[in-house]
C-alpha cells in the first residue's frame, strides 16, 4: 500500500505541475474577478499545506522557506503581500522535490500514529497515511482551481 500512496502523490503532483508549465509570471499573478487568490498563491499553498500535512503532523521538521506562511497560509491573499513571493520556477522546484522527500521520510511509516491527530468534520485523521491520503484531495482541489484561473485569465 505504501508505494501505491507515494505513486499517487507523485502522479497528482505531476498533473499539477503540468498545468502550470506554460503559465507566465505575469499570468501567475492575476487574480480573476470575484476571487481572492491567484495561480502563484495556489501553488505556494499546495506546498505549504503538504509540508504541514506530511511533516508537521508526523512530528518531523518542515522545509518552509521564509515568508511562506505569510504568503500562502489559509486566509492570506496576494493583495496583502508586502514582499515579492517566490518565482514560478522556485515554486515548481520546491513542489517537484517535495514528493520525493515525503516518500523517503515516510516509507514504512504510513501506519504510524500522528503526533497531531485531527478531525475534519466527520473525518478522523490519525495516522501518517491517513493525512497523506487526505492531501491528495487537497491538492486536487487546488489544481482544479489553478486550471479554472488559467482558463479565466486566457479568456479575458
Amino acid at each position: 500500500m505504501s508505494q501505491s500512496l507515494f505513486d499517487q502523490l507523485a502522479f497528482v503532483r505531476s498533473l499539477c505541475l503540468q498545468v502550470v508549465q506554460d503559465v507566465s509570471e505575469q499570468e501567475a499573478d492575476i487574480i480573476p474577478d470575484g476571487f481572492n487568490n491567484n495561480i502563484r498563491w495556489n501553488l505556494g499553498h499546495i506546498y505549504l499545506v503538504q509540508e504541514m500535512i506530511a511533516f508537521s503532523t508526523a512530528g518531523e521538521e518542515t522545509k518552509l522557506p521564509e515568508g511562506f506562511k505569510a504568503w500562502f497560509n489559509m486566509g492570506t491573499s496576494p493583495a496583502d503581500w508586502e514582499h515579492a513571493p517566490p518565482t514560478l520556477p522556485e515554486l515548481c522546484q520546491l513542489l517537484t522535490e517535495q514528493t520525493g522527500r515525503i516518500a523517503e521520510t515516510f516509507a514504512g511509516r504510513l501506519d504510524e500514529a500522528s503526533v497531531h491527530p485531527k478531525n475534519i468534520r466527520n473525518l478522523s485523521l490519525q495516522t501518517v497515511g491517513e493525512f497523506l491520503s487526505f492531501s491528495i484531495y487537497h491538492e486536487g482541489t487546488h489544481s482544479q482551481t489553478i486550471k479554472m484561473y488559467k482558463l479565466l485569465i486566457r479568456k479575458a
